[in-house]
C-alpha cells in the first residue's frame, strides 16, 4: 500500500517534465518544490552502473540551472541514501506520509462558509498564493503545476464573514484523498479554521468516492502534525531529500 501512495503523491503533485531514466524518474518544474524537482528511484534497474547514472542525473539538473535533488524513501534502493551521502549530497526537509483509515468518522464541520470548486479559479489561486506568499514566477508555476494533474480535483476556500482564512486542494485517486497546499491566512492562525477546512475536504472527498486519506507533512511543522493526529492521521511512511548545490 505504502508504494501505491508513492505513486498517488506523484501524479497529485506532477512535475512540469519529467525524463524516466533507467528505473529513476527524473522531474523538473523550473525549481518551484523539491517534489517537482528531483529524483524519484523508484525501483533498481542496473546497480552496476551507479555512477554513469548518477552523473547523467547531475548533467541534466545542471543543465536546467537546478541543484540535484533525490527523494529519499523505503521503495528506494536500500544503500542510495548512504551513498548520496558519500557523495556531498545534505539531507533536507525531513517529512512524513500520513495516512487516515476510514473518512467515515470525521466529525462534521461547525463553520459553513465554505466555497468548493472543481477547477482552479483566479481567486483561488491568488487566495492560496498570498497565504503562502508565493509571488511572481513562482506563482505562475504553481498554477501550470496544479493544473497538470489528471486526477479529480477540488479546490476549498473557507470563508468567516465573507473573508477568506484558509484554503487547500484535494487530489482523488483509488479511493483516497491527497491534502495539498492547507494553509490558514497569518491572522486567523490557532483559531480551529484549518481543522475545520480539512473536516470540509474530507466530506466532500467521502461524496466523491474517496474511502481514506493521505497528506505530506514537513516533520518540523509540530502545529500540523498535531492538527493532522487529531485528526486521526498517523505516519504511513518517512521521506527525506538529498541535495547536491550545483
Amino acid at each position: 500500500m505504502d508504494k501505491m501512495l508513492e505513486e498517488l503523491t506523484l501524479n497529485a503533485w506532477p512535475s512540469l517534465q519529467t525524463v524516466v531514466y533507467d528505473g529513476w524518474v527524473l522531474r523538473f518544474a523550473a525549481g518551484y518544490t523539491k517534489r517537482s524537482n528531483s529524483v524519484s528511484a523508484l525501483y533498481s534497474a542496473n546497480d552496476h552502473h551507479l555512477e554513469e547514472r548518477f552523473a547523467a542525473c547531475e548533467a541534466m539538473y545542471n543543465e536546467a540551472d537546478l541543484d540535484t535533488i533525490f527523494k529519499i524513501t523505503p521503495f528506494a534502493p536500500p544503500d542510495l541514501d548512504q551513498t548520496l551521502d558519500q557523495r556531498g549530497y545534505a539531507i533536507a526537509d525531513p517529512s512524513r506520509v500520513m495516512i487516515i483509515e476510514s473518512l467515515a468518522g470525521v466529525p462534521a464541520p461547525e463553520l459553513h462558509g465554505m466555497k468548493i470548486e472543481d477547477a482552479m479559479s483566479e481567486s483561488w489561486l491568488d487566495t492560496m498564493c498570498e497565504m503562502n506568499r508565493i509571488t511572481g514566477t513562482n506563482k505562475q508555476l504553481a498554477a501550470q503545476i496544479i493544473t497538470s494533474t489528471k486526477p479529480k480535483q477540488g479546490y476549498f476556500t473557507l470563508a468567516v464573514n465573507d473573508e477568506p482564512v484558509a484554503c487547500g486542494l484535494g487530489v482523488v485517486e483509488r479511493g483516497y484523498i491527497g491534502l495539498y497546499d492547507i494553509v490558514t491566512a497569518e491572522a486567523h492562525r490557532n483559531r480551529g479554521h484549518g481543522e475545520q477546512l480539512i473536516r470540509h475536504m474530507l466530506h466532500w472527498a467521502r461524496e466523491n468516492g474517496a474511502e481514506k486519506g493521505y497528506l505530506l507533512v514537513v516533520q518540523s511543522n509540530a502545529a500540523a502534525n498535531r492538527l493532522y493526529r487529531k485528526l486521526n492521521y498517523r505516519e504511513s511512511y518517512p521521506y527525506w531529500y538529498r541535495v547536491k548545490k550545483r
